[in-house]
């Protein structure tokens, strides 16, 4: 669901609207070290590939000044990479994600729930082990979620095709041998379409466990 409304085209302009970050952006190849996720005992994340074919990026500007560059694959796993500056040359803190699951609310007590869930020390989903927060890691009450606009391409040289708005949370756990699992919950609704619930887990990646 994460991209099932984004569909359509976008006129072009002149120079790229989107960062190249380590070689990767829309139409590139990255290669991973399966050994990333391979050597963690015990995690929910696996991939059946080394391989990625970005086909999407998303752009995220951070109150702090700070830039979040996210690159999608056709079946919605993201690399993300965040930087402080514009253009992503100095980029330092790279995740892999891969959806967990995508819901819509039933009514508006469950989108409530979900919104207070996101506020919340430590998540419970069914299948996973507990995961503590890693934002606010040393606060156990309750928090506000991340509130957060990210414009989603298709093409380098495009406009983007949508604006979506985000609340979200990012949760973690140890896991051996001295490793780290994610899991990013999002409150997602596109300019226009409907709002949703994703869950996506995932690991922090050194830069030498991929390139383009």
């Amino acid at each position: 669901m994460i991209f099932g409304s984004l569909f359509g085209g976008a006129p072009k302009d002149e120079l790229p609207a989107v960062a190249v970050v380590r070689n990767i952006t829309i139409g590139r190849q990255v290669r991973l070290d399966a050994l990333a996720w391979r050597r963690l005992t015990g995690a929910a994340f696996t991939l059946d590939r080394d391989t990625l074919e970005i086909t999407a990026q998303g752009v995220i500007r951070l109150d702090d000044g700070s830039h979040v560059h996210r690159f999608y694959t056709d079946d919605e796993l993201m690399l993300q990479a965040v930087s402080q500056s514009a253009d992503g040359s100095d980029a330092d803190d790279f995740t892999l994600f891969r959806p967990w699951s995508s819901t819509y609310p039933t009514d508006w007590a469950d989108t409530g729930a979900f919104r207070q869930r996101l506020s919340q020390p430590v998540w419970d989903e069914p299948g996973l082990a507990r995961f503590q927060r890693f934002w606010y890691a040393d606060d156990d009450r309750s928090q506000p979620p991340v509130e957060l606009w990210e414009a989603v391409y298709y093409e380098r040289t495009g406009r983007p095709v949508r604006q979506i708005k985000q609340a979200c949370m990012l949760y973690a756990r140890d896991i051996a041998p001295e490793g780290q699992e994610l899991l990013l919950a999002i409150a997602m609704q596109p300019e226009g379409g409907d709002l949703t619930h994703e869950i996506m887990v995932g690991l922090p990646l050194l830069p030498a466990e991929f390139n383009a």
